[in-house]
Order: structure tokens, then C-alpha cells, then sequence
């Protein structure tokens, strides 16, 4: 398996979700649905939920030690990390994405074979830069700029700079899901945008 195959199959489960009407509506809602489609894609491969680095031999710091899905074998090793923001917080939560990228680099510079970086979105202010502001932490989101270099934190939470080795580029593809506002509505269809990146 590759990062690309894993990143074929992500991309999958955006439109079998939406054909099944499985509902997201939380970061674990998406998190956990995603795994058990990957269970079925990937029968030969362990498909696992916040994994610490230490599990798999990892003792070298890294900018986080939970790996959102963990997808492996006795030979291979890949991270899935996901974002799907619902309460705003752009450029904290950009930087975050950012984060993501940087947490796989590391792993698959001390072993790893590869991952993806997914973000799901439903506040379109997160890919558009219509009226919006577009330097910085929001120009490799909003308009596109290749995420690689130093990059620094525009909020005083985390750490105050990540460096991206390689170059990578958020390109947003569109998407719905089913999601509902009270327990007792009934589930409607939300647009979205979702990016992967494949490291």
C-alpha cells in the first residue's frame, strides 16, 4: 500500500458517507466511520484509533504522540490525520492543519511508510478568500500557497513555529454530508470542501 492508495480510499468514503447517508457531525463522528470503512477496504492491515507514537517503537519527539488512525501490518506503517472544524477559530485551527503535515513528516522520517493530512470543512471561510484575509496561516488555505518552510503560529497556544520539509498544496474538492441540527430533525444534506495530502 501507498499514501496515494490510502488517499484514494479516504477520498472513497466522502461519497460512500454521503450514498449511505452515514451521519458526521463531530470530528470523532468522523474519526471512527472513517476507520470502520477502512477496516473493509484494507481487510490485511490493522486499522487503529489514537495510537501513541510509543506503540509502535517511537521514543523521538515529535509535535504530537497520538495518531489519529493508525493503518498497519508486520511490514507497514501509515497516519491518518483529521481535522474537521465546525466552530470557526481559522487560524488556530489552520495551524493545526498545518501540524498535521508536520507530525507525519516525522513519522515517516523514523519509520513510517506515509499517511494523509484530511481536513473536512463546512465553513466555506476556511477555503475562500473572497472579502477575507489571505497572508500568512491563511494564504496556503485560502489562496493556495505551497505549505512548506517555517511556518509560524499566528495564536499564543501550541508551538511557536513548524518547519515542513517537502512542499505540499490544500487542494479543496467539493462534498456533502448528512448531518442533523436536534436529535428528533431529520438529517439534511450539508455542502462541504475536504482536501487530502498525501505525505
Amino acid at each position: 500500500m501507498t499514501s496515494q492508495d490510502l488517499s484514494v480510499y479516504i477520498s472513497d468514503f466522502f461519497s460512500y458517507a454521503y450514498s449511505h447517508k452515514i451521519e458526521l457531525y463531530n470530528e470523532y463522528s468522523l474519526q471512527h466511520e472513517l476507520g470502520i470503512f477502512l477496516r473493509n477496504k484494507c481487510p490485511n492491515y490493522s486499522v487503529q484509533f489514537e495510537r501513541n507514537t510509543n506503540f509502535f517503537g517511537i521514543n523521538t519527539a515529535t509535535v504530537k504522540q497520538e495518531i489519529d488512525i493508525a493503518v498497519f501490518d508486520k511490514n507497514e506503517k501509515f497516519a491518518i490525520e483529521l481535522k474537521f472544524p465546525r466552530n470557526g477559530a481559522y487560524p488556530r485551527r489552520m495551524f493545526q492543519f498545518v501540524e498535521d503535515i508536520c507530525f507525519i513528516e516525522q513519522l515517516k522520517n523514523i519509520g513510517f511508510n506515509g499517511g494523509c493530512a484530511v481536513s473536512l470543512v463546512d465553513n466555506m471561510n476556511f477555503c475562500t478568500k473572497q472579502g477575507l484575509k489571505t497572508k500568512g496561516i491563511y494564504s496556503y488555505f485560502r489562496v493556495g500557497t505551497s505549505i512548506q518552510g517555517v511556518i509560524s503560529n499566528p495564536t499564543i497556544k501550541g508551538p511557536k513555529q513548524l518547519t515542513i520539509k517537502n512542499s505540499y498544496n490544500a487542494i479543496w474538492n467539493s462534498t456533502n454530508f448528512w448531518d442533523r441540527d436536534k436529535a428528533a430533525d431529520p438529517i439534511t444534506s450539508v455542502p462541504a470542501k475536504y482536501y487530502i495530502i498525501e505525505i
